[in-house]
């Protein structure tokens, strides 16, 4: 690949890309921070399955599609999630082939808890460096939709 010299301009390409890069490592970073705040006293891949399952109940197939893990590791976080009251498992009633996870109540006070930490947490930052938290939360949301929106613009 050609290097650039240091008199010429960034191509429009190699300035999206830097930026690209750069919004990857900072959502990356805050997601990290966000989910050590939020103190769930789970793995980030259970705390995945169960936020999946907060739409409602889903087959380990799902669930993969949902979570992105392989369909073994899901099989394996679910059981962690179901001895530990979190998730439950069942047989549908019209196909007694097909056995679905469900979020149970302890699992969603489970999420709904870690969720008002992480705020808090993201509040408590904000109010230390930004004038309005509330603007500035809205303003990334809106442009990490706009950035989905324009890479997936079937999935609105």
């Amino acid at each position: 690949m050609h290097q650039s010299s240091s008199s010429e301009e960034p191509t429009d390409e190699q300035r999206i890309e830097c930026a690209a890069r750069g919004l990857l490592r900072s959502i990356g970073r805050l997601s990290q921070t966000l989910f050590r705040n939020g103190d769930f006293g789970l793995t980030r891949s259970q705390v995945a399955v169960l936020d999946a399952l907060e739409g409602g109940p889903l087959r380990v197939t799902g669930l993969a599609g949902h979570t992105g893990m392989a369909q073994p590791r899901v099989t394996v976080v679910l059981q962690g999630l179901q001895e530990r009251g979190l998730a439950s498992r069942a047989r549908r009633a019209d196909d007694r082939r097909v056995v679905e996870a469900s979020l149970t109540a302890a699992g969603r006070e489970v999420l709904d808890e870690g969720r008002r930490r992480m705020a808090a947490a993201l509040l408590r930052g904000l109010d230390a460096g930004v004038d309005d938290s509330e603007r500035a939360v809205g303003a990334a949301r809106d442009a990490l939709t706009t950035l989905l929106n324009a890479m997936e613009p079937e999935n609105c």
